[in-house]
């Protein structure tokens, strides 16, 4: 447990914890997605800043994948809270599905 405590404090110290932590449960789609000329892992999302790297996760099998927000929505559903690119929500395994329960956090700002 002392050995734990000090890590996270020589991780503190060296900056390398982001003091802000972004985690968002709601439900993903697909959509054509916006062109990307560095990765065709992209999503839209309403707030966060475009640029972002986000991981997203399927709440019912535990698959992820990382995707970059360059875009903005979904705005049809609220609860609808990312749309991946279509190549992203292959690599997610939710074509099928359309719609599925996803948890989003943020990798890199």
């Amino acid at each position: 447990m002392r050995r734990s405590w000090m890590l996270l404090l020589a991780l503190l110290v060296l900056g390398t914890v982001t003091a802000a932590t972004y985690r968002q449960n709601g439900l993903a789609v697909y959509y054509p997605g916006r062109p990307d000329a560095a990765t065709k892992m992209t999503a839209a999302h309403r707030t966060l800043p475009k640029g972002t790297w986000v991981r997203v996760t399927h709440r019912n099998t535990g698959r992820s994948v990382v995707v970059k927000i360059n875009d903005r929505g979904p705005w049809d559903d609220r609860r609808r809270i990312i749309d991946l690119s279509k190549f992203a929500a292959t690599q997610l395994g939710i074509i099928r599905e359309g719609v599925a329960p996803v948890v989003l956090e943020v990798v890199r700002r």
